[in-house]
């Protein structure tokens, strides 16, 4: 719209079609309208040329109940167009009711839509009476309902995903979420979940699992160990001797990772629980040991792989989101929609959580109404005084005109009854 230029009000529903549909009704109904004036015209000047020429006394009945129905339908054909324009265009005060008081009417509809519909207790009362909660999870709990919604929403994720520049989204992870894992200090949180773990017992498969492993090898590894020590023996030891040697060590190791393997309570184990431990709480509260695990963290950020999997995690993550949405099989919509249908069924059953959401319905609606009602009703105070007033007042004519040509018919039907009321009543007095 253009500075200066009066907004138009929205065409009726149905568009031109419908809008020339009611024009053409409109003009039925004012012939129609002006067909009852004409017929009390005619008839009147009939009965007034009959009781000139001396008919019987009953024509004066007819011509009176005719003035009178002339009477009734020019005052009410006054009345209707009153509303809409000046009659006959002369500028009389108090017509052309609508476009010159459309302001002032705007301004009434949103105090009555602000005092009778958005209170409190109405909008409360409304919501309550529809039960939100239950009318959704019912709907929600149907299969073809809930894949629907799966739908829509990876519809959404898919416009969403689209949408947003890879760059500025790589560049938010990467200050939001990245730079604030890797400036925070490592040591104390790793220290403490550590200790957690620790405590608990549960690194005890892991140490299980490094025995077994350890076993395993030594086991499978005999000429390693025997060429280990048999390369550190000095140079003017036998042969023999060395064989002997290096079997006792390899005999001892075996023993020795198998008690280990196999005895919980061994000491071995018992030093690498405490080990673990005061590494736990070293990681806490030595600093020594925290400026450490700094120099570790930085090691392990500034490798090239590391830097490479940081770059692309938003590509990464975008590729994921992007098959799992345009899948329908796919593990992420079907979670969905299971999650949809497991809450339809909650909202529509005895669960509390459908009253939760009424209330939580209720409190934002009630919210909404008493801090932001002015708001809403000015919508359509400043709607209205936004349009032009001639093209108001034809649209308005356009969709009541035809109803209110009924009142210029029944003007001139009661008009007519009461003048031979009246008529009747003073020739029987009189």
């Amino acid at each position: 719209m253009t500075v200066g230029e009066t907004w138009q009000p929205a065409d009726p529903p149905g568009g031109l079609a419908a809008e020339e549909s009611k024009r053409r009704g409109l003009r039925r109904m004012k012939l129609v309208a002006l067909s009852f004036l004409l017929g009390a015209l005619v008839i009147f000047l009939l009965t007034s040329w009959a009781q000139a020429a001396g008919w019987p006394g009953w024509v004066g009945y007819l011509r009176a109940a005719a003035e009178a129905g002339m009477v009734g339908a020019l005052a009410d054909w006054f009345a209707v167009t009153a509303l809409f324009r000046h009659p006959l265009r002369l500028p009389i005060p108090h017509t052309a009711i609508i476009p010159n008081k459309k302001d002032a009417l705007g301004s009434s509809l949103g105090d009555f839509v602000g005092k009778n519909f958005l209170s409190e207790q109405v909008v409360r009362d409304k919501l309550r009476r529809v039960e939100i909660s239950r009318r959704l999870g019912g709907w929600l709990a149907q299969p073809a309902n809930a894949e629907r919604v799966t739908a829509e929403l990876a519809t959404v994720v898919r416009g969403a995903i689209t949408v947003l520049r890879d760059e500025d989204v790589q560049a938010v992870m990467e200050q939001a979420v990245a730079r604030r894992i890797i400036d925070r200090p490592w040591g104390p949180p790793l220290g403490k979940l550590l200790d957690q773990v620790f405590s608990d017992g549960a690194h005890h498969k892991l140490v299980d699992l490094v025995c077994d492993r350890a076993y395993e090898w030594v086991r499978d590894n005999h000429q390693t160990v025997l060429r280990v020590v048999s390369d550190r023996a000095p140079t003017w030891s036998p042969k023999f001797v060395d064989s002997m040697l290096a079997d006792k060590v390899y005999g001892e190791v075996l023993s020795f990772s198998w008690a280990v393997k196999t005895d919980v309570n061994h000491p071995m184990r018992i030093a690498l629980d405490k080990f673990l431990a005061e590494f736990a709480t070293d990681l806490q509260h030595d600093p020594e040991t925290m400026a450490r695990a700094e120099q570790v963290k930085q090691q392990v950020i500034e490798h090239p792989e590391v830097q490479k999997l940081i770059g692309s995690a938003w590509s990464t993550a975008k590729d994921l989101l992007l098959t799992a949405a345009e899948d329908p099989s796919s593990e992420l919509r079907t979670r969905v929609r299971a999650g949809l249908r497991v809450l339809g069924e909650r909202l529509g059953g005895q669960d509390s959580l459908g009253s939760k959401v009424d209330r939580w319905v209720e409190d934002a609606a009630a919210h909404v109404v008493l801090n932001y009602s002015a708001e809403i009703t000015t919508i359509i105070s400043d709607t209205v005084e936004r349009w032009d007033a001639t093209e108001t007042s034809r649209r308005i004519e356009l969709q009541v005109g035809r109803d209110l040509q009924f009142i210029r018919i029944n003007g001139t039907v009661v008009g007519a009854l009461a003048g031979l009321a009246i008529y009747t009543v003073a020739h029987n007095l009189f």
